[in-house]
């Protein structure tokens, strides 16, 4: 307190305010104190409110992002036919009763292809309905006579042609590439030792269990885990690892050449086909302008989709063209290049040049002879860790 002639002041020791009694002082101060407390449990109700919501906030987040996970599983899942819907089979038969629905199909051709499906799933063999034979000696004929554009061509061995059905549209490609393979070395007497107990083209779901058979000898075991060891009923695409091993097992060999990036202007692959040139013209030496040669086709795959390459062309201008065989395209589509007219229209449905083959990667089986036991388990072993020729 100051002191002095006129009345005696308090100071306020927070706010240095002058007050005039020691009452007014204290009321004063237990004024200041309680705002600092009221202050300080604002401060601690707001950080408390705050972590209460960045809580929640991080619950909302992890609970999106786990829908989020679930759905493009789920996505992926059905993209790769993993998603329990059935397999060929429940396809075949729901795309059937469609077909009725929309008066497509008469009720009695329904049930005689349903008994018909039942009887050839029953002997793992493949119907023949989207099968067209003949198309390579046509080819051969073709080229003979024709003049044009071409200077010379190589032609693999004879090759049937398979397209999709109602039971595998959409995933089936790499099952129908392989029946088209696998009908080239049926007619190929260098491989009746391997294909002994393989007389006809077995069915889509007869190869889904080949392929299971290959994983239980230990072919590509991570592959295996991939399709949970299970094809068989399912509507699962499967690529070159799966012809791979399939192949494989069959003591078949062949190897995996995989182009996994552009070797030309425009993300082109130049290389793909010049690989395919060696391939098909290697045992051909010689100036015959049409090589039917007794080369097996080659399994060509690029993402979401594969064809079976049957020939090579080199034109007069030297560019390369490829001759490929699609599942995609119908059996009606086919027999034209059976009926092949003087000015080669329908050969266009065969014909790609390095331009129209963009896709980022390519990868290629290729069948080359036959193994020994000892080859076969050397090549069992080494499928472990996957691994396949790079180009470049």
């Amino acid at each position: 307190p100051n002191t002095g002639s006129a009345e005696q002041l308090y100071e306020c020791p927070i706010c240095s305010l002058t007050c005039t009694n020691v009452q007014i002082l204290q009321e004063h101060v237990d004024l200041h104190l309680e705002e600092q407390h009221f202050s300080e449990g604002g401060n601690l109700r707001d950080l408390e409110l705050a972590q209460q919501l960045q809580i929640e906030e991080d619950k909302q987040q992890r609970s999106e992002e786990e829908r989020r996970e679930k759905e493009e599983f789920n996505k992926l899942q059905r993209q790769y036919g993993l998603d329990n819907s059935g397999g060929y089979k429940q396809q075949l038969v729901k795309n059937m009763e469609r077909e009725v629905d929309r008066g497509r199909m008469q009720p009695f051709e329904y049930h005689k292809r349903k008994a018909d499906m039942m009887e050839s799933l029953a002997f793992g063999i493949d119907d023949g309905k989207t099968k067209t034979s003949g198309i390579i000696e046509t080819l051969c004929k073709y080229y003979q006579n024709e003049n044009k554009d071409v200077r010379r061509v190589w032609l693999s061995a004879s090759v049937d042609h398979f397209h999709s059905s109602l039971g595998d549209k959409g995933w089936g490609c790499g099952y129908r590439n392989f029946q088209m393979l696998l009908s080239s070395l049926l007619q190929n007497s260098s491989y009746d030792d391997c294909l002994r107990g393989i007389v006809l083209t077995p069915s889509i779901p007869k190869i889904q269990s080949m392929i299971e058979d290959a994983w239980k000898e230990g072919f590509d075991p991570q592959g295996a885990s991939h399709f949970n060891n299970r094809l068989h009923g399912t509507k699962a695409w499967i690529g070159a690892c799966e012809i791979y091993s399939l192949l494989t097992s069959l003591r078949i060999k062949c190897q995996i050449v995989d182009f996994h990036k552009p070797t030309g202007p425009m993300g082109t692959h130049p290389r793909l086909l010049e690989w395919i040139l060696r391939y098909y013209s290697a045992d051909n030496e010689g100036s015959a302008k049409v090589v039917c040669t007794s080369r097996p086709p080659i399994y060509l795959q690029h993402q979401g989709h594969s064809r079976t390459v049957v020939g090579i062309e080199e034109r007069k201008n030297r560019a390369l063209c490829l001759l490929l065989f699609d599942p995609g395209c119908s059996s009606q589509e086919m027999q034209k290049l059976l009926k092949q007219s003087g000015d080669g229209t329908s050969l266009k449905m065969l014909r790609r040049l390095v331009g129209s083959l963009k896709e980022k990667q390519y990868q290629i089986v290729a069948v080359d002879g036959v193994l020994t036991l000892e080859e076969k388990a050397a090549r069992c072993r080494a499928s472990r860790v996957f691994t396949s020729e790079k180009i470049p």
